[in-house]
């Protein structure tokens, strides 16, 4: 619930706190005391389009910040947690609001920095402010559509509904993307089979090309390697005078310093690893050598391939990877054409039978909404004289069937009314009065507040119209909606005041010179006199105040 609202610098407003509790909660106060004002700041935490107007003169900056006791909201919850947003581990969250003169505006949720959009978000899982066109949810035919289901319970065959339209949809995306990529690949079959075939018939291998640098740069200097490798080979050990004898000479020494020395027995070793190192290098020479070709016809064969090589990464692809994946999609897409429609014949056959299941399923969800809309339009009918609206009110829950079931079934749904007897229900949107329109949501929150999982219901003008005995009604309904939920009421009926858990009063007051509102709650005494004020009689006379009372010791609880 909203358990407090803080404004600050917004319109006539200073800076006011307003502490709201669970249940009924009226304001009430003298006309153009800043009522209005408070909705307007609550309307802008909600998400309403921020304008640099709302800032009191002379001042920066205003601000709207909302406390919430959302313990146990797992709905919040989530939205949070999408969002990245750290939950309070009290169960509280703060929104916040600013905007500032020059048209800048910023939000905060939990001290986060976020969006409007999503505050807007937030707002509209938590509070639900009826009384100004912007802010009624019900006005929208998927909200009505929403209520409906909620109160038929239709939550599994909704959920069947969804997954069959999913299955449907995804198929037919996949039927559609398969189909385009046949037909393009039909349109360029001839390029793509040359493509394949040009590329296929080269051979080609990952790696070739290094391949062939290495073998091309050593058969062009054949005769120089042999040169330089056998010039090596005869120098190490190809001759009397090679180094291989002249180190083979020095053994005899190595070995009688070794003897004279012992300590340097690891002249030994390195002597004996040099002259097989020399060794290794004459005979590995040697072999190099012999085995040097001189083959111009083999060079001449690796030049072309070379070349074929070249042309192909000129048309397909700047390495020869890519030249390779370009054949590797040509055939592909040939491939394609040849399954496509074997495969596009089994997607057909898993589309009929999901759009089967979808049809089935909304049709079970049809019929399930038509009991449930026959038992919301005589429920809300029924309550309607109870809040003022006799003399032929009706309400009526409408099936408006689409072409095709989709995510959400075969309809949408429009709750119409008729004010006066004998006139054909229109839309909700067409209910001219927002007293009315206000008694109506009332009307439709009485029989659905089990349902609802808005925590807050906020109604401006409900008492527009109407007085006496309809207002103790409408006192009544209001107090059994909020058996279920908080509710923050707006007022000029005491028939209401009187029946609310928690009365505040909003007052004009003037500080250094200039107006401020500010809300003040009402106990005992002070609540008896603004209810006999609002009795419209002398707030100080007897009757007044024993009527004031007598209202207040009629309502349940107070």
């Amino acid at each position: 619930m909203l358990s407090e609202l803080r404004i600050r610098n917004f319109a006539l407003i200073d800076r006011l706190t307003v502490r709201l509790g669970p249940g009924l909660n009226v304001l009430t106060g003298e006309t153009g005391a800043g009522k209005s004002i408070i909705v307007g700041a609550l309307s802008l935490l909600l998400g309403e389009r921020a304008s640099a107007d709302v800032v009191r003169a002379g001042e920066d900056r205003a601000s709207v910040e909302g406390v919430f006791d959302v313990a146990g909201r797992t709905d919040v919850a989530r939205i949070l947690d999408e969002r990245g947003i750290d939950a309070d581990e009290d169960g509280l969250l703060v929104l916040k609001r600013e905007v500032a003169v020059e048209g800048r505006n910023r939000a905060w949720i939990n001290g986060s920095p976020t969006t409007a959009a999503v505050l807007g978000e937030l707002g509209r899982a938590l509070v639900d402010l009826h009384g100004q066109h912007e802010h009624q949810t019900l006005l929208r035919r998927d909200e009505q559509r929403a209520i409906l289901d909620a109160y038929a319970a239709d939550a599994p065959l909704l959920a069947r509904v969804r997954e069959a339209h999913g299955a449907a949809s995804t198929l037919r995306r996949e039927i559609a993307g398969l189909d385009a990529r046949r037909r393009e690949a039909a349109q360029r079959a001839d390029f793509l089979r040359f493509q394949a075939e040009e590329i296929e018939a080269a051979s080609l291998r990952a790696g070739e090309e290094e391949e062939l640098e290495d073998e091309a740069r050593r058969l062009s200097h054949s005769e120089e390697l042999q040169a330089l490798s056998g010039g090596l080979a005869d120098a190490v050990s190809g001759s009397e005078r090679a180094l291989l004898h002249e180190v083979g000479s020095l053994r005899r020494q190595v070995d009688q310093l070794v003897r004279i020395d012992p300590a340097q027995d690891e002249v030994r070793e390195l002597y004996e690893s040099a002259y097989y190192a020399l060794q290794e290098l004459g005979e590995r020479m040697e072999r190099y050598a012999a085995g040097i070709e001189h083959d111009p016809r083999r060079l001449d064969e690796i030049r072309r391939r070379q070349d074929l090589i070249f042309r192909l990464k000129t048309k397909y692809g700047q390495t020869l990877d890519e030249v390779l994946e370009v054949g590797a999609r040509a055939r592909a897409e040939l491939d394609l054409l040849d399954n496509a429609e074997w495969e596009l014949g089994a997607l057909q056959k898993k589309l009929a039978a999901a759009e089967a299941e979808l049809a089935a399923a909304a049709a079970e969800l049809t019929a399930a909404r038509e009991v449930a809309m026959a038992r919301l339009t005589g429920e809300v009918s029924a309550v309607l004289p109870e809040l003022g609206m006799s003399g032929g009110a009706v309400f009526r829950a409408e099936r408006i069937p689409l072409a095709e079931a989709g995510a959400f079934g075969a309809e949408e749904v429009e709750f119409r009314v008729s004010l006066n007897r004998g006139f054909e229900p229109k839309p909700l949107s067409y209910v001219a009065s927002g007293g009315e329109m206000s008694r109506i949501m009332l009307a439709i929150k009485t029989i659905l507040a089990r349902l609802d999982s808005v925590s807050t219901l906020v109604f401006d003008e409900v008492d527009a119209g109407i007085g006496g005995r309809v207002g103790l009604q409408v006192g009544e309904k209001m107090r059994d909606v909020a058996g279920t939920h908080q509710v923050f009421a707006i007022t000029h009926l005491p028939q209401i005041a009187s029946r609310a858990h928690v009365h505040l009063l909003v007052r004009k007051g003037e500080r250094d010179g200039r107006t401020t509102t500010d809300v003040l709650p009402l106990e005992a005494d002070d609540r008896v006199h603004e209810i006999a004020r609002m009795l419209g009689g002398d707030p100080e006379s007897a009757v007044s105040l024993e009527h004031a009372r007598e209202l207040l010791d009629r309502a349940v609880g107070v």
